[in-house]
């Protein structure tokens, strides 16, 4: 079964930003991930205006996503965004 890692991304220094963002895709690719949302611009419908950085990714299962996010390639490349953002990952199956 497919599973999601939704992201909540509040940057605040975009430009150190752009150097995780680069590093990211190969690993996502590598752990059989893809990304479904990457930034793009977002509407709050309901509640309290979003307005952090909206990342969604795709991976065929829960157990890979978590691989995934605790892999080392994943690891070294969120130490490039270390001080630029702050973020909320979240990995949830989808139906």
């Amino acid at each position: 079964m497919a599973a999601y890692i939704i992201v909540r991304m509040h940057v605040t220094d975009m430009e150190q930003y752009k150097e995780y963002a680069k590093a990211t895709p190969d690993v996502v690719a590598q752990y059989g991930g893809r990304f479904i949302v990457r930034g793009g611009e977002t509407v709050t419908l309901e509640g309290p205006e979003e307005k952090d950085r909206i990342v969604v990714l795709e991976f065929p299962s829960l157990d890979q996503a978590k691989v995934f996010y605790g892999s080392e390639e994943y690891t070294a490349a969120a130490k490039l965004r270390a001080g630029a953002a702050s973020a909320q990952f979240i990995a949830v199956e989808g139906v």
